[in-house]
C-alpha cells in the first residue's frame, strides 16, 4: 500500500493513465482517417485542408495528453518546418509546371505533354497531388501554431 501511495505522490498533477492510454490507442486511427480524407478528397467530401486538420489534431491531442516534449519527439520542429515547405512546394510546383507547359495555373490537362495519359486522367491525378500538398502544409502549420501558442514561443518549456 505504501508503494502505491509513493507512486501516486511522484506523478505530476493532471497525469491520467486512462487518458494517456486512450490517446495512445486513438492516434493511429485518427491519423489513418486523416490520410483517408486527403486521399479521397477529390472523389468525395473532404480534401487536403480537412485531412490536414485531422492529422494536425492528432499531434495536438498527443501534446495535450502527454506534454509538448512528447509531441516533439514524434515530429521535431525541423521535420515540421520541412513538411510545411514541401507541402507548399507541391502545390505551387504543380501549378507552375502546368503554366510552364502552356496551360493555366493548375490546369492539369497541360501535364498530358509530359506523360500522355489523357486530360481526364491528368485532372484527377493533378488534383490528388495538390490535395496531398495542401494536407501536408495544413498539418504542419496547425501543429506549429499550437506549439508556438502553447509554449509562449519558447519550445523548451512544456505545456
Amino acid at each position: 500500500m505504501k508503494l502505491l501511495q509513493e507512486r501516486v505522490k511522484d506523478r505530476p498533477a493532471g497525469e491520467n493513465l486512462i487518458i494517456r492510454t486512450a490517446v495512445r490507442l486513438m492516434i493511429p486511427f485518427i491519423q489513418l482517417y486523416g490520410l483517408y480524407v486527403i486521399v479521397h478528397g477529390h472523389y468525395s467530401p473532404g480534401g487536403g485542408f480537412q485531412g490536414g486538420v485531422v492529422l494536425g489534431a492528432s499531434f495536438i491531442l498527443l501534446a495535450l495528453a502527454y506534454d509538448l516534449r512528447t509531441s516533439l519527439r514524434f515530429m521535431s520542429e525541423r521535420v515540421n518546418a520541412v513538411l510545411g515547405n514541401v507541402g507548399v512546394l507541391i502545390y505551387t510546383g504543380t501549378g507552375l509546371l502546368c503554366a510552364l507547359l502552356g496551360g493555366l495555373f493548375l490546369d492539369y490537362s497541360a501535364l498530358d505533354r509530359i506523360l500522355p495519359l489523357g486530360p481526364v486522367e491528368w485532372r484527377s491525378l493533378g488534383i490528388f497531388v495538390v490535395e496531398v500538398g495542401v494536407g501536408i502544409a495544413v498539418m504542419s502549420i496547425m501543429t506549429s501554431l499550437f506549439w508556438d501558442l502553447g509554449s509562449g514561443g519558447e519550445m523548451d518549456e512544456g505545456l
